[in-house]
């Protein structure tokens, strides 16, 4: 345990989320998400049993967004619906996103098989136990100052 760190932040995952640079992203996925598939050789952790909102505000926590990067935050767009749909789950993250300085507007939503193609871009993927369908997220690492 360490002092003032979320007790889910596994000793992997603050290695993982340590060793990212800026502009590199992490995707908080759901229980259902082809993880090891779209991993391709990238580190996937294990969080189960915890709602893509609780998993995306330990790792905001730590990890700030992209202040150069238009869109630091995205969502999966749900399938056949209005393009402002969001799930219960999406909205918990978008209200982190605004907790952490940033507008709604500042949160990509992105089509499901480009979706699977940003992932391709992210440099962890961290698996919730989120059961909802569409619970998946990604955060682009902005700059830490010293």
């Amino acid at each position: 345990m360490l002092k003032g760190i979320d007790p889910i932040l596994t000793p992997e995952l603050l290695m993982h989320l340590c060793a990212m640079g800026h502009g590199e992203w992490v995707a908080v996925v759901d229980a259902n998400f082809t993880a090891d598939y779209l991993a391709h050789g990238k580190p996937v952790v294990r969080l189960p049993g915890l709602s893509l909102k609780r998993v995306s505000d330990a790792v905001l926590s730590v990890f700030p967004l992209a202040t150069d990067v238009a869109q630091p935050a995205a969502l999966m767009h749900v399938c056949h619906s209005d393009a402002a749909h969001r799930t219960e789950a999406q909205q918990a993250v978008i209200g982190l996103v605004n907790k952490a300085g940033f507008q709604s507007n500042q949160v990509e939503t992105v089509e499901r098989y480009a979706f699977y193609e940003k992932i391709k871009d992210a440099s962890l993927i961290v698996q919730t136990g989120e059961g909802t369908a569409y619970g998946n997220a990604m955060f682009c690492k902005g700059v830490i100052l010293l």
